[in-house]
């Protein structure tokens, strides 16, 4: 087995989303909170028995996305919404955050995709969970993209200082573990 050869963890592959009319202004945004990710695409066949054997005939592929969350105020939380009630199409990219090219870009899978069922479970001792199940339109296509910095940064926040986070400084006077040397290395 190639020693480069690595296992991919869920944890690390996420969704990002948002309204395809919303593409000229809008960055995607993480769908906060995920719980679960599943990406199925698949092809149905059919098979004929014949006098000389069998023919098959396969279908279109078909993607299966569902996504489950913690419910969120988040902005793509009620697209999600407006996707099931308006009929508004969205864009979403499966990331592998641990699948890099060359190029420091991550792999991903990118489809459009409307809401068809958005499952709301409220019970009394835990948090409120959505499970979002897409109809995938055409087939979802893979390449390489840039993960910008915010996007990192909702992922995995930094360290920060408790004075005001400001565009001048936004890690509001902190300084991140590990940036520096520390100058009192005893303690």
């Amino acid at each position: 087995m190639a020693e480069d050869l690595q296992y991919l963890q869920g944890v690390d592959t996420v969704a990002f989303a948002r309204k395809l009319a919303d593409a000229a202004t809008a960055k995607g945004k993480l769908i906060p909170w995920q719980t679960s990710l599943s990406f199925d695409p698949q092809r149905n066949t059919d098979t004929n028995a014949t006098k000389d054997g069998s023919v098959s005939t396969t279908a279109s592929v078909e993607t299966d996305l569902e996504v489950e969350f913690i419910n969120n105020t988040s902005e793509i939380a009620d697209a999600m919404y407006d996707s099931l009630f308006d009929g508004d199409v969205l864009e979403i990219w499966v990331i592998y955050r641990k699948r890099k090219n060359a190029d420091g870009k991550y792999f991903a899978w990118y489809q459009r995709a409307a809401v068809t069922e958005d499952s709301n479970d409220n019970d009394a001792d835990d948090n409120s969970t959505r499970d979002v199940t897409f109809t995938v339109n055409g087939t979802p296509k893979r390449g390489w993209l840039t993960l910008p910095q915010e996007a990192q940064d909702e992922l995995d926040y930094i360290f920060r200082g408790i004075d005001e986070s400001t565009t001048d400084d936004p890690n509001g006077g902190g300084t991140p573990w590990g940036t520096t040397p520390d100058p009192n290395p005893q303690g």
